[in-house]
């Protein structure tokens, strides 16, 4: 996506109910939205809470890449906000600015910055100094001048900044011809073919995203209906969740639009899988394997796979086969994130959160523990069993970091569990 102008929808969430906004999100992403920009800056924590919870729910339920803007006065916040499944966080400057900064070390430069307002002189380059010192390289700006010489003091900044306008004054050629420009969030588009629009901006040599196959669907190798099947699975569990069979259309379909789109054998026609039910496959990734007879999607998916209500179609157990094997391997997901830890470990990296607790050291580390541990006894006490969720994963995350910096492997953990049965 390097060097793509991205078009994102810009959607105030103050007041809004959860089914208004997933509606509305889901109709820009029908209509070939790249993401949206979805904020509410309240102050008021319990507002704040209820805002996450509709983020998490939206994003469950559409499986859109989205950015978010919020009032941070904790770092607290700030992760909430991220493990919302959030792409990227933005604060503005009435933020507490120490968490702003506990945020940019925990997740990184890609994954939190700053919404600034042109209106309110907040786009100096004495600020833009400053916003860089933090190591903050991500810039949202509201009310912008479309001037040459306000995108050449952003040129001189360093920054790829997104522009948050109405277009009701600014052409958005204008805003995206220049190479600062990664993208605008705009209210302009809502009920609107967005891929329309990008092919105006590609005639006015504006180089805008899209997604496209790596290789063409000619290359495929096809059975004897001119058909391709496709094992589609569970991006969050690896789960596989369906067979189905694909022709050119349906698999261009795909790609263009980020939901799956099979073939139907017995009805002969195309058909969008959740179209009628709801349940929307959201693709993550397609592969092909080895002989190019067979792909491989992963996706986000909505509700069930099965029209049986089931979630996988594979639910029906026809044989078991017992390993006399007492079982000590721990979840795949464990192990990758663990490899992970090490690798930082082994070979550290620039701004990693990871080799910032393994220089700190055990102490730190120990202290992030015993922070987390008493995170998740809050979140116990709570209804929304989400934070429960994500804030278990947290702690995880850090005990593994433990776990590394002390010698010990998922082997060594299952081992001793195993032995006390």
């Amino acid at each position: 996506m390097e060097n793509m102008k991205l078009l994102y929808a810009d959607i105030n969430a103050i007041s809004e109910n959860e089914e208004k906004l997933a509606n509305l999100v889901s109709e820009y992403q029908k209509n070939g939205m790249d993401g949206v920009y979805i904020y509410d800056f309240s102050t008021d924590g319990e507002v704040r809470e209820e805002f996450f919870s509709k983020l998490r729910k939206i994003h469950e339920k559409c499986g859109i890449r989205f950015k978010t803007g919020i009032y941070a006065g904790r770092f607290e916040d700030i992760k909430k906000a991220y493990y919302t499944g959030a792409e990227t966080v933005y604060m503005r400057l009435t933020s507490d600015m120490e968490a702003v900064a506990a945020g940019l070390a925990r997740f990184g430069a890609d994954r939190v910055g700053l919404e600034l307002d042109y209106s309110k002189d907040e786009c100096t380059e004495e600020r833009f100094r400053k916003i860089k010192e933090m190591g903050i390289t991500n810039i949202m700006i509201k009310h912008v001048d479309d001037s040459d010489a306000f995108f050449e003091r952003l040129k001189n900044s360093g920054f790829t900044v997104f522009l948050r306008d109405s277009l009701k004054r600014h052409d958005l050629t204008s805003l995206l011809k220049y190479e600062v420009t990664g993208g605008v969030a705009t209210t302009l588009y809502q009920g609107k073919d967005v891929r329309k629009i990008k092919e105006e901006l590609k005639t006015s040599g504006i180089p805008v995203y899209e997604a496209k196959s790596a290789i063409p669907f000619s290359e495929f190798k096809l059975n004897s209906d001119g058909l391709i099947p496709c094992v589609t699975t569970d991006f969050d569990t690896g789960e596989v969740l369906m067979l189905a069979y694909m022709n050119e259309e349906s698999y261009n379909r795909t790609v263009a639009t980020g939901k799956m789109n099979y073939y139907s054998r017995s009805r002969h026609e195309l058909w969008e899988k959740g179209d009628t039910s709801g349940h929307f496959q959201y693709v993550v990734s397609l592969s092909i394997d080895c002989d190019k007879d067979t792909i491989l999607a992963k996706v986000h998916q909505v509700g069930a796979a099965c029209h049986t209500g089931h979630h996988s179609c594979f639910y029906t157990d026809l044989a078991k086969f017992e390993d006399n094997r007492r079982e000590t391997g721990s979840l795949s997901v464990f192990d990758d994130v663990y490899n992970t830890i090490m690798d930082r470990k082994e070979h550290p990296k620039e701004g990693s959160y990871t080799n910032y607790l393994f220089d700190k050291g055990i102490d730190k580390i120990l202290k992030k523990c015993g922070e987390e541990s008493t995170e998740i006894v809050i979140a116990a006490k709570n209804p929304d069993r989400a934070e429960l969720r994500y804030e278990i994963a947290d702690y995880m995350y850090h005990l593994m970091v433990l776990m590394a910096d002390s010698g010990l492997k998922w082997e060594d953990i299952c081992e001793e569990l195993a032995s006390r049965e």
